[in-house]
């Protein structure tokens, strides 16, 4: 596949610390795994054990001829608890960036991937005014120390993602989302908001994680904490480049469906634009597309389903970059692409006939600094446990052997062809 590539264009793939690192115990997502009554399938644990063997999987990487890893720093290790920021902590992601440089990677670094530090989400969250400034003390903090190492950071992860949940919480309309929950009403029974209650020490009420429903105020509130978390990642280090990354879906519409199409690309992505402004790029994440009806309600996904139930159809990529770039003149990175899915043919093509989709895009002037493929290894995919498999790479959940599946050498040799 040749995609007349300049040379600054790059192929990876992404993790999130909470995700694969394992034993992550100060953060809010453990708490939730742990309590009686958690909507989580099951608890994460070791994970991946990505945080004991980066080296193996970064090394590997760059054996296949990836040229970029994105990962994500997590907050709640390096201040477990407010105001007690933890060196060796910090430490240890130096250590994860050096090895990329030393690999010939480059890293792309998310601040905040899902997961908060217990404390932050005991005090309100993301629905809490101060959040924005406590989120960028902590990148402040993290900048001070590695900023010249990363040469590319994403501040907050699918920035939309609680309002996404919302409307489907609201609407009681069966659909997907794209991560891994659940979607049933058990976040509402009395006995669970009592167990969240006594887990967080605080009124139930009170606890709100980044993944939940999301109000107007709390969206605005991560608005002004990306915007905060820019100004304090530049100030330590002015030639890293910013970004947000978005849940993008590819809006398409039946006849009459037009307006209410308008409307959730608006919700999703438009309302953003005066936060990311002043941003270096948008990350894009897409998996799928949804189709708005004549009612303003989404059709049942139909035909090929992947095994997370979302409709298989990677020409959506290509589809979301085209829209974003009616408004967004900056450079584009695909931070998620994938599928999950117990057949690794399925992947192969996937990917394949997404990255099509790109090189259509950047054939049409659209600058597309890279695409970083969902995901490296078989994860821990949040409420839905270790059930999905969006991995390159299998992972032996009792021995963390690392086996390579066949689409992720078909990656490393795309890669391999726009190598500098």
């Amino acid at each position: 596949m040749n995609m007349n590539q300049k040379e600054t264009f790059f192929i990876g793939a992404s993790t999130s610390a909470h995700q694969v690192e394992g034993n992550n115990i100060y953060s809010d997502c453990w708490a939730m795994e742990q309590m009686k009554g958690s909507v989580y399938n099951e608890p994460s644990l070791d994970a991946a054990d990505h945080y004991n063997r980066f080296e193996e999987d970064i090394s590997r990487m760059a054996e296949a001829g990836y040229q970029a890893y994105r990962f994500s720093i997590e907050w709640a290790r390096i201040e477990p608890r407010r105001g007690d920021f933890q060196f060796q902590e910090i430490e240890h992601y130096k250590n994860v960036l050096e090895c990329c440089h030393k690999n010939g990677l480059i890293p792309i670094v998310t601040m905040h991937h899902f997961s908060s530090p217990k404390w932050l989400t005991a005090m309100g969250g993301w629905e809490n005014d101060m959040t924005a400034e406590l989120f960028a003390g902590y990148c402040s903090y993290v900048m001070e120390h590695v900023g010249p190492l990363i040469p590319y950071v994403c501040t907050i992860n699918e920035a939309n993602m609680g309002i996404q949940i919302a409307k489907i919480m609201q609407s009681m309309e069966p659909s997907e989302l794209q991560i891994g929950i659940n979607t049933d009403q058990a976040q509402f029974m009395e006995s669970y908001m009592k167990n969240l209650g006594d887990v967080f020490e605080t009124e139930p009420q009170k606890v709100q994680p980044f993944i939940s429903m999301r109000t107007p105020h709390g969206d605005e509130i991560v608005r002004k904490a990306h915007m905060a978390a820019r100004k304090a990642i530049k100030k330590k280090s002015p030639e890293t480049k910013v970004g947000m990354t978005f849940s993008l879906f590819d809006y398409q519409y039946e006849e009459g469906g037009k307006a209410a199409a308008q409307r959730e690309w608006d919700e999703d992505f438009r309302h953003y634009l005066p936060a990311v402004a002043e941003d270096d790029f948008i990350g894009i994440q897409n998996y799928t597309r949804k189709i708005i009806t004549k009612d303003g309600k989404t059709r049942p996904a139909q035909g090929k389903l992947t095994m997370a139930g979302y409709e298989y159809y990677p020409q959506a990529l290509g589809h979301v970059i085209m829209r974003v770039a009616q408004d967004w003149k900056k450079p584009v990175i695909v931070t998620e692409n994938g599928i999950a899915t117990a057949d690794d043919t399925e992947r192969v093509a996937f990917i394949r006939e997404a990255l099509d989709g790109v090189k259509q895009c950047i054939e049409s002037g659209i600058n597309v600094l890279g695409y970083m493929h969902w995901s490296l290894l078989d994860n821990f995919e949040w409420n839905m446990g270790y059930t999905q498999t969006f991995g390159l790479i299998a992972v032996d959940r009792r021995t963390q052997k690392r086996t390579p599946k066949p689409s992720f050498s078909s990656l490393g040799e795309i890669a391999r062809q726009y190598k500098n």
